[in-house]
């Protein structure tokens, strides 16, 4: 025995385009004040957090004060404490 559908051929058929059509402007009206909402959300967190300066952040004596001048702390693919690259001086001489 088939099941009845309101689909039919993989199209909605006019009963449920006509129940459907009342709550086509209030679901759009719902869903753009909602993307609006986050993207105010969004918008304010990077305003607000760009403008941030970080001084009153306290620093440890002898901490490097620029990012240049901080040593590298990348770790090998081995998972070991030295340094990404340490090793490429000594293989690039041999």
């Amino acid at each position: 025995m088939p099941q009845s559908s309101y689909y039919k051929n993989s199209r909605m058929s006019p009963a449920l385009e006509r129940a459907r059509s009342a709550y086509l402007l209030p679901n759009i009206a719902t869903g753009l004040g909602i993307f609006s909402v986050a993207m105010a959300i969004f918008s304010y967190t990077i305003y607000a957090v760009s403008q941030d300066e970080f001084e009153d952040v306290p620093m440890p004596e002898g901490a490097p004060t620029s990012v240049a001048s901080a040593p590298h702390s990348g770790m090998n693919v081995s998972g070991g404490s030295t340094p990404v690259g340490a090793g490429i001086e000594t293989a690039m001489k041999s």
